[in-house]
């Protein structure tokens, strides 16, 4: 599944970055986000786009077609 299809509140581990172009992978390495690494959605924008989310603690807004490329899987 992908960062995408994660319901608001939901926790999933990130698989793997493989698919996200190079220089925006690049960014989302510095700011944590890396495999193994655990993710929240904590809202939704009102369009849908950007994404929130909760990374070691910190939020970081990802556009939707950026996270649409993020392979997660579920954390229960």
């Amino acid at each position: 599944m992908y960062l995408t299809e994660l319901d608001v509140g939901g926790t999933a581990r990130v698989v793997s970055l493989e698919q996200v172009p190079e220089l925006a992978k690049k960014k989302l390495m510095v700011m944590g986000l890396l495999p193994d690494t655990i993710v929240e959605v904590v809202r939704l924008a009102p369009m849908g786009d950007p994404i929130q989310v909760r990374v070691r603690g910190f939020d970081v807004a990802l556009r939707r077609s950026l996270a649409a490329f993020i392979k997660v899987e579920n954390n229960d």
